[in-house]
């Protein structure tokens, strides 16, 4: 069965905010990559982006959250970009509330936690990163 793996682009600060995460979901960096761990002669890494992550992941559940800093010479990511967001289903209110408590710390809320009208429990909010998230608990009742 193929996977669904997020993955985000940052203005530097990829590392700050996996670090962010790994506070809310637990577990341990998969992966994390520098440019100047790439660095060569036939792809050279200027001083200023040298410790910039090139690849970083973070194993939550069966699906990998990854992300990478956009080397100044790619341009800005658009951090108020709003056409994707991360969804989270959970086991239960309790994980979706710790989630939501935890990731929507400093961010924006757009959707407090709670029943929606739909019948299931969610929030959706902007994280103090400008990542975009949803969180959700659906009960088995709930169809």
């Amino acid at each position: 069965m193929a996977l669904i793996n997020p993955h985000i682009n940052f203005n530097g600060n990829a590392e700050e905010a996996f670090t962010f995460y790994k506070s809310v979901f637990g577990g341990e960096f998969e992966k994390i990559i520098r440019f100047k761990d790439i660095s060569s002669a036939e792809f050279p890494v200027a001083e200023k982006e040298a410790n910039k992550v090139m690849h970083i992941a973070l194993p939550i559940g069966p699906n990998t959250l990854m992300a990478n800093d956009v080397p100044e010479i790619m341009g800005r990511t658009n951090e108020n970009e709003n056409r994707s967001k991360i969804f989270v289903s959970t086991e239960s209110r309790e994980e979706a509330d710790k989630i939501f408590n935890g990731l929507s710390a400093g961010g924006n809320v757009e959707m407090p936690i709670g029943d929606s009208p739909w019948g299931s429990y969610f929030a959706m909010f902007r994280d103090k990163y400008g990542i975009e998230w949803m969180v959700e608990f659906a009960s088995k009742n709930n169809g």
